[in-house]
């Protein structure tokens, strides 16, 4: 096999025919392998010897960059992992994470002459018959591409994306020997990352290639955009079909700032804090409402405009979760924030970090411990890095794993909690994702999220007063929470036949142990009081109650009451 036969008939990632056609070149990758060893070996021996000289502090800037053209000379592939570290202040000492930020949108273009010739051939016809203007250079080079900025002859003003020459080579070259490298590794490493740690390189790979294929970016953009037609926060630049290929992506320009230049979004009369909740709001409903998610949300890809409202301009690497994930996910959250640690374990078996026939039993008190130490008394004092932190000694005692599928998502939070903390050193992630997740649970859209909140009310049969109250409470702090709205969604879904179950089981809450819960009932109202004036109540009470349902509403209550089973109870 050839590589021009190897790229022709491979437009997507294939590891068999990768290491076909390498395993018949072994010297190309002996070469790589030695390039790559032969850098890194000198960056640390580099750094050793400012240690034995005392000069770390001295040369802090000088290996600093020295890394960074480390990793850029040795292409897209290593310059994407400087990217993830970029957004982490929390791991990477500063004077390294100023120049790693560098390679967002900051690494040395390609020759302009090269991109025009891509243009032209890509589009088939010469740039003056599609744009009145085009800068001379590119605005932003990154690590798959440069962007020009441009005016098409219809007058909108455009960004153009032309991707490197010869990425595939480099990709696919390193792609190989990652995946060498980690089936040799993963018997000595300390960690069960996986059924094979190879899945993850191949999860890496797909999306890579995906990535380097513009027209599969542009449908991203497009499915992105129409999951978020609705949102009046978030922007997504529009799409110009005409003018895109394979090699060569035209869409609308942005105007903003990236969201690490503080400076000029406080200049412009934002709030930085504003545009973290909009990033991390958005990053949650891409999880748990849509299922499909940004997987590279770096800095470089996200910008604060004018307007207030946060674009994303790159949808090269996207991934789609399924229905039952989705939901398995919201469980995990509201489990682990309850510090439902049995319940949380099984959710774990639902998403693969454990296999189906693993003995749950004694990881149960181990995630408590854990999880417990991590989370403390507060849930605003929960993090990733925390829980990262904490989770590699149980990942060693115990079998878990972590599945190829959720290296991305994993990777999407880490750096959504690294660009916000970058932000906001003191940010929680979890301030703000339990708050939108106890809404959404609340509000009950879907049958599927009223089930959820059914399972976090009741637990072995019984009603938790103490969860509805910290839905509440939690939910309340989401300014964009409106508890009448939702008390009126509440009363509707009682008086429904879905919810009639739910009914006969708050009433027998009530009389619950042989008594009647007033106390708890009288702390709800306490909580709730202020929203549910006497006079939006009644309105409410107007809209979401017929006559007929009242008289079905009170043979209800006095079935449910006086019952057998409730008289019984309450004797």
């Amino acid at each position: 096999m050839n590589w021009q036969s190897l790229t022709q008939n491979n437009r997507y990632y294939d590891p068999k025919a990768i290491a076909g056609y390498y395993g018949y070149r072994p010297w190309l990758a002996w070469a790589r392998a030695f390039s790559i060893i032969w850098s890194f070996a000198g960056f640390i021996l580099s750094l050793k010897w400012d240690e034995w000289r005392w000069q770390v502090e001295q040369n802090q800037f000088k290996r600093a960059t020295q890394l960074r053209q480390l990793l850029t000379r040795l292409g897209p592939t290593f310059i994407k992992v400087g990217q993830a570290l970029s957004t982490r202040p929390d791991l990477i000492r500063k004077d390294f994470l100023a120049e790693l930020v560098k390679l967002q949108d900051q690494l040395p273009a390609f020759d302009n002459t090269i991109a025009y010739q891509i243009i032209e051939t890509e589009l088939e016809r010469p740039i003056k018959q599609i744009f009145s203007e085009l800068s001379a250079n590119p605005v932003a080079a990154a690590s798959l591409g440069q962007v020009y900025r441009g005016r098409l002859l219809s007058g909108e003003e455009v960004a153009v994306k032309v991707q490197r020459p010869n990425l595939r080579p480099v990709l696919t070259l390193d792609l190989y020997l990652l995946r060498w490298a980690a089936g040799w590794l993963a018997p000595w490493l300390p960690l069960n990352l996986g059924h094979d740690l190879t899945l993850i390189v191949d999860e890496f790979g797909i999306k890579l290639f995906e990535e380097i294929d513009y027209i599969n970016e542009a449908r991203n953009a497009e499915k992105f955009a129409h999951n978020f037609r609705n949102d009046p926060q978030v922007k997504v630049p529009g799409i110009y079909w005409g003018y895109t290929s394979n090699h060569v992506l035209t869409l609308e320009w942005i105007n903003g700032f990236k969201l690490t230049d503080t400076q000029n979004i406080r200049k412009s009369g934002l709030d930085p804090e504003k545009i973290i909740l909009i990033g991390v709001i958005s990053g949650l409903k891409q999880l748990l409402e849509y299922g499909f998610f940004h997987a590279d949300p770096h800095p470089g890809n996200l910008f604060a405009m004018p307007d207030g409202r946060m674009a994303y301009i790159d949808f090269g690497m996207m991934d789609q979760l399924n229905e039952t994930t989705k939901q398995t996910l919201v469980d995990a959250l509201v489990h682990l924030v309850n510090k439902d640690y049995c319940d949380l374990a099984e959710d774990l078996v639902k998403l693969d970090f454990l296999t189906p026939d693993t003995d749950i039993r004694p990881i149960v008190p181990a995630l408590e411990k854990v999880l417990g130490n991590a989370i403390g008394k507060n849930v605003t004092d929960f993090n990733f890095k925390t829980i990262t932190d904490q989770f590699s000694e149980l990942m060693y005692e115990y079998p878990f794993r972590v599945p190829a599928k959720f290296a991305l998502i994993i990777r999407s939070l880490v750096t959504q909690e690294g660009v916000a903390l970058s932000l906001n050193p003191h940010f929680k992630i979890v301030e703000v994702a339990y708050p939108y997740v106890a809404r959404r649970l609340l509000t009950g859209e879907s049958p599927e999220l009223r089930r959820q909140l059914l399972n976090v009310l009741f637990k072995d049969g019984k009603f938790q007063w103490h969860r509805l109250e910290n839905l509440i409470a939690i939910a309340r702090t989401d300014s964009n929470f409106d508890l009448l709205p939702t008390a009126q969604l509440g009363l509707q879904y009682l008086l429904s036949d879905e919810g009639k179950f739910l009914w006969r089981q708050l009433v027998l809450a009530l009389t619950d142990d042989d008594r009647l819960h007033t106390v708890e009932v009288q702390r709800l109202w306490n909580l709730v009081k202020d929203d549910l004036k006497p006079t939006r109540l009644l309105n409410v009470a107007m809209v979401g109650i017929s006559n007929v349902q009242l008289t079905e509403l009170y043979g209800n209550i006095y079935s449910t009451i006086f019952s057998k089973e409730t008289i019984t109870r309450t004797k």
